[in-house]
């Protein structure tokens, strides 16, 4: 098929072909995806309204927004298994009905606990639901690389646009109408992908269905939740010294001065995701079909593109955090002038999106990713260089620009590259990996990049420029990874 082509065949669950417009397929792809990294970054704009308008606090609202991230990276590879299950268009359009009937309990919430249960917890588990099959579809869709990679780049670009645009979005609705309206405009949007999601199509199930691996699903879950919660908790206690006593039922486990209680939970984490690698060798030598297939794990090349992908997310959402806070505790601005600041980032992002194509066609995905990585390192170099407590909004302008076009070009790169070191049948398991993957490296990125700005805070500590030339210096070690990647890497 032409690469350049507008429709593309598809086999839908009867074994019939059908021509079915490419956009059609991708628009509700990139959609979902927008939607769910806009609702991540968005609420933190409205933080102090919620709690205002629900008679809790800051730090109420903030919990119910750590949950939602804890419960979708928890449960995205079981999310991504039950794609196999059920159908990929089916777990899309199911994750999409969860997550627009938590985005209207939320919306109408009268208090904490109602928002809890539509925001952290059903929104959690839609995302979970829905997000593993849009890169399981747009890889068994579009079989040619360069066209592949054109709406991996669309689907990229739209998850990263989201995560960029949210806070002004967010800052816009919540200002001319009111956070519950944060929500009910999602239920809209999920409503509408819904509607466009009427002409997905999907390969037929396997038959006999293989049971699903229950014990597998909790181990996984559970390992990644407190991988997560230890990470998501510097910002708290910090990475090595508790800024605070640590407390469980009223009781002082450990003392303010002590040893950050974060490494007891990622130690946790860790534990249990060692458990979790022996019950799946127990369970394949029984002849047992497990939640993940170790065997993915023994792909060097997809091995690097997951280490790339965590990288580049901690990376992007790291450099985005920093700036923002920069631009509202230095410069002063509010959420509104935050998000427009940041649109050269944006920009950035979809142009290289946009661009993703023509570039595969020319370039190897080994060289588009570690070109991007110099480009976002050269973005950041520049910020560091030209950005001042006094220095004007242009001074932002190149640095975010060329951040975003590298970020942009290399996550498309990344994601082709990983996805297609695997068949079709393996797209399940490396979609859910991958996806929990970068959820890592996002909270990581927003983790680290809070922690130092909290710890450099005191005279002459400079933590702006300590924390972005940290996630510059990680950066760096990125593209050495990427120097790993065998040649022959693109399919």
């Amino acid at each position: 098929m032409d690469a350049g082509s507008r429709r593309t065949t598809l086999k839908p669950s009867t074994g019939g072909p059908a021509r079915i417009d490419a956009r059609a397929v991708v628009l509700p792809l990139a959609l979902a995806q927008f939607i769910c990294s806009y609702a991540a970054s968005s609420l933190n704009v409205a933080i102090s309204a919620i709690a205002k308008d629900l008679d809790t606090t800051v730090i109420g609202v903030q919990t119910t927004i750590t949950l939602f991230t804890l419960t979708m990276a928890a449960l995205m590879v079981p999310g991504s298994k039950l794609s196999d299950l059920w159908g990929r268009r089916t777990c899309f359009i199911a994750g999409l009905a969860v997550y627009g009937v938590g985005a209207l309990l939320a919306g109408l919430a009268p208090g904490l606990g109602v928002m809890i249960v539509g925001n952290s917890i059903l929104e959690g588990v839609g995302s979970a639901l829905m997000i593993p099959p849009v890169y399981i579809l747009v890889t068994v869709t579009f079989t040619e690389v360069r066209e592949r990679a054109r709406y991996f780049g669309v689907v990229s670009g739209a998850g990263a646009l989201g995560s960029a645009a949210g806070p002004l979005i967010g800052g816009l609705i919540t200002g001319l109408i009111g956070w519950r309206a944060l929500f009910l405009t999602q239920v809209v949007v999920v409503a509408w992908i819904i509607y466009l999601s009427r002409n997905l199509a999907d390969q037929p199930r396997p038959e006999p269905r293989p049971p699903f691996d229950l014990g597998g699903a909790v181990l996984s879950a559970a390992g990644l939740f407190f991988l997560v919660l230890g990470i998501l908790q510097t910002n708290t206690y910090g990475w090595f010294v508790s800024r605070k006593d640590f407390s469980v039922g009223g009781t002082v486990l450990i003392s303010k001065g002590g040893m950050s209680p974060v490494w007891l939970s990622i130690a946790v984490g860790v534990a249990i995701l060692g458990w979790f690698f022996r019950y799946l060798h127990a369970r394949e030598r029984k002849g047992k079909e497990p939640l993940l297939r170790r065997r993915l794990l023994r792909n060097r090349t997809a091995n690097l593109g997951l280490g790339i992908q965590l990288v580049q997310w901690l990376a992007m959402q790291g450099t985005f955090f920093v700036i923002s806070v920069f631009l509202q505790q230095v410069w002063k601005y509010d959420a509104i002038q935050t998000g427009l600041m940041l649109t050269p980032a944006s920009a950035g992002i979809l142009l290289a999106s946009a661009a993703a194509e023509r570039l595969a066609s020319r370039h190897s995905q080994r060289s588009l990713i570690q070109a991007g990585f110099v480009v976002t390192a050269a973005g950041m170099a520049v910020s560091l260089a030209l950005v001042r407590t006094t220095s004007g909004n242009l001074s932002l302008v190149p640095g975010l620009l060329l951040t975003g076009l590298g970020v942009g070009v290399m996550l498309t790169a990344a994601v082709n590259l990983v996805q297609s070191s695997f068949p079709d049948s393996d797209q399940s398991d490396i979609s859910g990996l991958s996806r929990s993957i970068s959820n890592l490296g996002s909270s990581l990125g927003t983790a680290l990049a809070g922690s130092i700005l909290v710890a450099a805070t005191h005279p002459g500590g400079r933590p702006f420029a300590l924390s972005l030339t940290t996630l510059l210096v990680i950066t760096v070690l990125g593209l050495v990874v990427a120097l790993f990647i065998p040649s022959r890497s693109d399919r």
